[in-house]
């Protein structure tokens, strides 16, 4: 009985062991099955390609990706796909993918090569060169990376001249609008000063108008004055004149005369009088009148 135990344990010891082995083999089984289909969708592409049937190409090539996900020549065939295509972008991410998942330097070395290749096209130098320098650690002997590698280093240095220039420009022109806002600042300054003279001189016109102005109403109230003085003397010797005559029967000839002569010539006298003043109170203009 003892001798049975052991052989069972025995067999069970070794089922076990081979538990391992089973399930790598029955992976390394699938694996070659999605290999193998992956492949096939492969293949498929590349005839969807030969007939310029875009569309299916790319849907074989994704269905080769997901049976497969470690599959590097999916992703660089599709990121050559994208690039003849100018879809540079595309063509990047799958080079960049290639090159993770590849396995061998000469893989990493073509899927970094041709990742530098589509940063050339979008212009993203500095990615460009860094993916030229990752191909070249894979495979040195390479001239046309290196050549690549120089050409992207060149245009690098060319962007970061026209950026620095960009800049310079930028500050002369923030340096003249410095200035303009000076000078603008000043010309305000002047013409501030300039109103505040031209209000003082104003107010010094307006005082020589106000001035004038009064002269001019005195000139006129003195006038008006000697006027009326003129007028009264005029009026209190109206009375005079038109007082009632005698009756020609009750005087002579000669004293009636002798009564007109001496009425007239008052009366001329009154009169000569009246024209003095008026004479008198005439201003006479000596200044211009502005």
């Amino acid at each position: 009985m003892r001798g049975f135990s052991a052989n069972i344990l025995l067999l069970i010891f070794g089922f076990l062991l081979s538990l391992p082995v089973v399930a790598q083999q029955q992976n390394d089984k699938e694996r070659e099955r999605a290999q193998k289909e992956a492949r096939q969708f492969m293949q498929d592409a590349d005839e969807a390609l030969g007939e310029n049937n875009f569309p299916e190409a790319e849907a074989a090539y994704r269905k080769a990706i997901a049976k497969d996900p470690e599959n590097s020549d999916a992703r660089y065939n599709m990121g050559n796909m994208y690039y003849t295509r100018d879809n540079s972008p595309q063509a990047a991410q799958r080079y960049k993918q290639a090159g993770e998942v590849a396995d061998t330097k000469p893989a990493k070395h073509q899927a970094n090569h041709n990742l530098g290749n589509a940063y050339m096209k979008q212009k993203r130098y500095q990615e460009a060169v860094d993916a030229y320098k990752n191909a070249l650690r894979n495979d040195p002997t390479d001239d046309e990376t290196r050549y690549n590698l120089a050409l992207a280093k060149k245009m690098l240095e060319e962007e970061q001249e026209d950026q620095d220039d960009d800049q310079d420009g930028g500050d002369d022109e923030n340096e003249d609008q410095d200035e303009q806002d000076q000078d603008q600042d000043q010309e305000n300054e002047d013409q501030q000063d300039q109103d505040q003279n031209g209000e003082g001189d104003n107010e010094g016109d307006q005082d020589q108008q106000d001035q004038d102005q009064d002269e001019q109403e005195g000139d006129q109230d003195e006038q008006d004055q000697q006027d009326g003085e003129g007028d009264q003397e005029e009026e209190e010797q109206e009375p005079e004149q038109g007082q009632p005559q005698p009756a020609q029967g009750q005087l002579s000839p000669e004293q009636i005369q002798s009564l007109l002569e001496a009425m007239n010539n008052e009366e001329r006298k009154v009169q000569d009088k009246v024209n003095a003043e008026k004479q008198k109170g005439a201003k006479v203009q000596s200044e211009k009148d502005w």
